[in-house]
């Protein structure tokens, strides 16, 4: 089984997930685009480690992105020029896969 198999194991998590995708794939290709990016930065970062963190941080960026578009803003005028950094301030005070793995690795080496 996957992170994403791992993170997202109910029927009705499934569902939800699937309709945040299908709000994004609505997008504006910029934005659509932009979410796909952010999407893949914070996966391959280690983002949010459960659902319920998942859900609400990439549900808020749709919320952000479809009231922009709504503007006819820009996606740097919501994120600011370094995307990344928007990316990391709203996984600052999430538990992450990559703290998972952390603490996975120090508790199995040297623990005798």
């Amino acid at each position: 089984m996957g992170i994403f198999e791992k993170m997202i194991g109910s029927l009705d998590d499934k569902r939800e997930w699937k309709a945040m995708e299908a709000r994004a794939k609505a997008l504006p290709s910029e934005y659509h685009n932009a979410y796909k990016a952010i999407q893949k930065y914070m996966w391959t970062t280690g983002g949010p480690s459960d659902w319920k963190a998942m859900s609400r941080i990439f549900g808020g960026i749709l919320d952000l992105f479809e009231e922009g578009a709504a503007e006819g803003k820009k996606v740097t005028d919501l994120t600011g020029e370094d995307v990344a950094d928007f990316c990391d301030e709203l996984l600052k005070d999430e538990k992450t896969w990559k703290d998972k793995y952390r603490t996975k690795l120090n508790d199995s080496i040297g623990r005798d």
